[in-house]
């Protein structure tokens, strides 16, 4: 099952994005579920994370989204995880 995570960053937090980065992306590259990913951006600036994952079910998407070192942090204003469905 393919899932958007969608997560916009708090206000001011680019710092936070900034400090946790190195953990979040091992994280990424480490969990074996993790299809694409991105910062949303503003400009230059990264405001926010795409994530594409590929999980079993909703459950396994909300554990690996509560797990992200950026949530841990508290880096995000929201969090959306909404089924995706690959066509191209």
């Amino acid at each position: 099952m393919l899932i958007a995570l969608i997560a916009k960053d708090k206000a001011g937090a680019l710092q936070t994005r900034l400090d946790n980065r190195p953990a979040h992306v091992d994280y990424l590259r480490s969990t074996g579920v993790v299809s694409q990913a991105g910062p949303l951006l503003d400009g230059e600036d990264m405001i926010g994370s795409l994530v594409i994952l590929d999980v079993e079910d909703m459950a396994a998407a909300q554990d690996w989204a509560d797990n992200d070192p950026y949530a841990k942090a508290g880096l995000f204003e929201s969090v959306e995880l909404i089924p995706w469905k690959k066509v191209i």
